[in-house]
This record gives C-alpha cells, sequence and structure tokens, in this order.
C-alpha cells in the first residue's frame, strides 16, 4: 500500500508542476500581446485557461481519492494540504492573465510604460520557474526565494504607478489609456502575490514549521 501511496503523490505532484507550468506558458503569451501588440494571442490564452481549470478539477479530485483511500498523514497529509489550498492559486494565475490580455487589447501606450510591463512580466516567469524547481525538489530556500523575488516585482508595480499618476496629471488625454494599464499593472502584481502564497506552503511541506 505505501508504494501504491507514494506513486499517487508523486502524479499529483507532478500534475501541480504541470499546472504551474501550463500557467507559465501563458505568460510569453500575454507578453506579445501587451508589449508587441499581437491581439491574436488572446485566443491561445483563453484556451490555455480553460486547460488549467480542468487541470484544477482533476487534480482536486485525485487528492480527495487519496485522502479517502489511503488516509495519509505527516508530510504526506501536509503535501495534499498544500497542493489542496494551491490549486485556486494557480487557477487565479491563470485568470489574471487573461484579464491581463484582455485589457491590452487595442492599447496604445508609452515606451516606457510597455517596457515596465515587459519587465513585470519577465520576473512572473523567473518566478515561476523557480517555484516549480523548488517545488520538484523540495526546497525551501529556492521557494523563499520566490518570495523575495515577489517583493521585486511589488516594487516595478510601485513605481507603475506613481509615474503613471504622475503621466496621467500632466497629459488629462491619457487618463483612460493610464486607466487600464493601472488594472493590468495590478493583475501582474496579483499573479505574483498567488505565487508568493503557494511559495509560502512549501516550508510547513517539507519541515513540518510554518516559520523559518
Amino acid at each position: 500500500m505505501r508504494e501504491v501511496l507514494e506513486t499517487e503523490l508523486r502524479q499529483v505532484l507532478n500534475s501541480t508542476l504541470n499546472m504551474l507550468g501550463t500557467v507559465e506558458r501563458m505568460y510569453a503569451l500575454v507578453s506579445d500581446v501587451v508589449v508587441r501588440g499581437a491581439s491574436e494571442k488572446l485566443a491561445q490564452v483563453k484556451a490555455i485557461d480553460l486547460e488549467v481549470d480542468d487541470l484544477e478539477a482533476q487534480i482536486e479530485a485525485d487528492c480527495l481519492r487519496i485522502i479517502a483511500l489511503h488516509q495519509p498523514v505527516a508530510r504526506d497529509l501536509r503535501m495534499l494540504g498544500l497542493v489542496l489550498k494551491s490549486l485556486s492559486d494557480i487557477e487565479r494565475m491563470g485568470d489574471y492573465a487573461v484579464h491581463v490580455a484582455e485589457d491590452s487589447q487595442g492599447l496604445t501606450m508609452l515606451d516606457e510604460h510597455r517596457q515596465r510591463l515587459e519587465k513585470m512580466l519577465i520576473h512572473l516567469e523567473e518566478m515561476s520557474n523557480n517555484l516549480r524547481t523548488g517545488l520538484a525538489d523540495r526546497d525551501v530556500a529556492r521557494a523563499e526565494a520566490t518570495i523575495r523575488m515577489d517583493d521585486e516585482v511589488d516594487t516595478l508595480y510601485s513605481d507603475l504607478q506613481r509615474d503613471l499618476v504622475a503621466h496621467m496629471t500632466r497629459n488629462p488625454e491619457y487618463i483612460e489609456t493610464g486607466l487600464s494599464l493601472l488594472r493590468i499593472g495590478r493583475s501582474i502584481e496579483r499573479i505574483g502575490d498567488h505565487m508568493e502564497n503557494v511559495a509560502e506552503r512549501v516550508r510547513y511541506w517539507v519541515t513540518g514549521e510554518r516559520e523559518g
């Protein structure tokens, strides 16, 4: 029975890593929409988001089945708890990626604002890759590095906010565009926050300790 449980736990973890990787695929497409105005990529972003939703439902069902059949304890149960709590975070990351792509449709922005958003999206890809590696390797230090990386995304968003408010004050005709850019920046920042939520759970899964 132990061998069966270990196999099923490994499958759940791999599925969760796949779900994170599926959301990660969205970031390059979203960047194409935001930075290069590739509005045709929106349909792909939405299609991948549906894949994420399907993965969420399947992984949740698998977790609940394992708990019912095997009644896992200790680290095994903590891993399932991490996954179950993180599914909604990962699903929301996909939703926000769709919001970014949708809000960018037909938007004409200054190069400096485009570059700031591009930098934020690049940081998200780096965070996601780091988080997936931390989960796969049960690497607490790597997961906590992801949390620090989110601080960089927050700083970039604060800089964007400050610059947009100043620019809209000087150029009222830019207000409509500026408000859209604030929504986009906020959505990107929220993706980072959800990644941070997942990363914060890794220590408890691996060590049984809630704080470092």
